[in-house]
């Protein structure tokens, strides 16, 4: 075993108690990086050896004189490219912002950075994050490590594939319509959506009237995510709202045994599956029978067609917020995706009363919510309605028959969990017969993060996919 299989939990340890040196773990990452980079294209914007060499020698220089800045000391970690750290390119995917160095860091960034990160430079991304599928103008498409001509998922597909290859002990990711389930379960690894608020917002933008996305951990195992979340996580006081603070690391092994695992599957037909999604969930949701849990198919606990109607408006609504001002202006609107001016002008479409409308529901929703986490611990679901398709396509386009009538219909089994903000769980859920990963996800009640992070590490322990199944790079 190298260091590059061990976890970014136990690389920090072995850093803080100088087992080994941060020059060395920095070594290991960017020999991998060199080796392998090129052929899935999921780091990018990386900063020059000689600066990164000298910055983890730095690193060492501060253990000797007792000082560590804390849980993430000495460790290299690339950012994902829609966010923020200071003196890196902010490309968010677009030629328009691509020339954009960042002056500051975003808050999650910073608290990383106190934490004793090093940025090495930051994790492939779609255009400003649409779509489940990692490609762009600037600096192209992400390649599934287990399937090179094939999609890695999206948005966080760069953190997900770089996890994959080894390049990378810890990841962020952000999720609004699965960006971070749906890349860890095409690449065999984890990511975690906290409850909406336990990762606060920046304050610039809203945080109030349309929170879909939130920013959460990625990895290889359930403890370090747990690991990275106690960094990024905590209130703040700008933020509007949130669970109440908490932390995970330490306190995720624990009995699951007699737990109520719903598996809630393709949502009694309303969600068209490729052909093997289903039966290779099935098998992987027995593994809760097997550690005693109590596991029951349900029927759908809310209308599909409510959680669509009242997602596509919300989202439309929130993307105009971020991309109108470039839909605005002509000279950048003509730089913009096809699917980044479709969500413009679905958001400019919207009235007062669709809006208010897609609100009642959402407050449906959570009532729903309410009742059904009265009777269960998790809801479970697959992380994607089909396999990893060729990278080439933007998107599928008829999954089992049936019309893909937007670009991301694909991933309505996304919506459950981000229209309420609950905290879930991408989990790796095994391999097709044609070798090509799924996922499941885990759901939780609202502020029930470490009871999803204890059934995911109870899961975990059972499968261990990550170990057992690295790609063939």
């Amino acid at each position: 075993m190298t260091l590059l299989d061990l976890s970014g939990r136990e690389i920090a340890r072995r850093i803080a108690a100088r087992e080994t040196s941060a020059t060395e773990v920095m070594t290991a990452a960017l020999d991998r990086i060199d080796a392998v980079n090129g052929k899935v294209n999921a780091l990018v914007s990386l900063r020059p050896r000689d600066d990164l060499m000298a910055e983890a020698a730095a690193a060492d220089r501060a253990l000797e004189a007792g000082e560590r800045a804390g849980p993430l000391h000495g460790l290299p970690i690339a950012v994902k490219d829609l966010a923020n750290v200071a003196g890196l390119r902010t490309s968010m995917g677009s030629p328009i912002t691509e020339g954009t160095v960042a002056q500051t860091d975003d808050l999650f960034a910073a608290r990383m950075r106190d934490a004793g990160a090093i940025f090495l430079g930051k994790a492939n991304a779609p255009e400003f994050g649409l779509g489940s599928h990692t490609f762009n103008p600037v600096f192209g498409a992400t390649l599934n490590p287990y399937a090179p001509d094939r999609s890695a998922g999206g948005s966080s597909g760069g953190s997900g594939a770089a996890l994959a290859a080894r390049m990378q002990w810890l990841c962020d990711g952000s999720d609004a319509m699965g960006s971070l389930r749906n890349p860890a379960g095409w690449n065999n690894v984890y990511g975690f959506r906290p409850s909406w608020g336990r990762i606060p917002p920046d304050a610039a933008g809203d945080a109030v009237m349309h929170p879909l996305s939130t920013m959460g951990p990625m990895a290889r195992d359930v403890g370090d995510l747990a690991y990275l979340l106690d960094v990024m996580a905590g209130p703040a006081p700008h933020a509007p709202y949130g669970p109440a603070p908490e932390r995970f690391s330490g306190r995720i092994a624990a009995p699951v045994k007699g737990r109520r695992i719903a598996w809630g599957g393709d949502w009694g037909g309303a969600w068209p599956m490729e052909p093997g999604v289903m039966e290779l969930c099935e098998t992987a949701v027995a593994t809760f029978s097997d550690l005693g849990c109590e596991v029951e198919t349900i029927a759908p606990p809310f209308p599909a067609e409510d959680l669509w109607e009242s997602w596509t408006v919300l989202r439309a609504f929130s993307v105009l917020g971020r991309v109108g001002p470039l839909y605005e202006n002509p000279k950048t609107r003509a730089q913009l995706r096809d699917v980044a001016i479709w969500e413009v002008e679905q958001g400019l479409a919207l009235t007062p009363q669709k809006i208010l409308r897609a609100s009642a529901i959402r407050s449906r929703w959570h009532a729903a919510l309410a009742r059904f986490f009265e009777s269960y611990d998790a809801l479970v679901l697959p992380t994607a309605q089909c396999f990893p398709f060729p990278v080439e396509q933007s998107h599928p386009t008829r999954i089992a028959g049936r019309e893909m009538d937007t670009y991301h219909r694909w991933m309505e089994v996304m919506i459950p969990a981000s229209l309420a903000g609950l905290p879930a769980l991408g989990a790796p859920a095994g391999f097709s017969s044609e070798g090509l990963p799924m996922g499941l996800q885990i759901i939780g009640p609202y502020g029930g993060d470490l009871g999803v992070l204890q059934l995911g590490e109870a899961y975990h322990g059972a499968t261990g996919w990550p170990d057992r199944s690295p790609p063939p790079l």
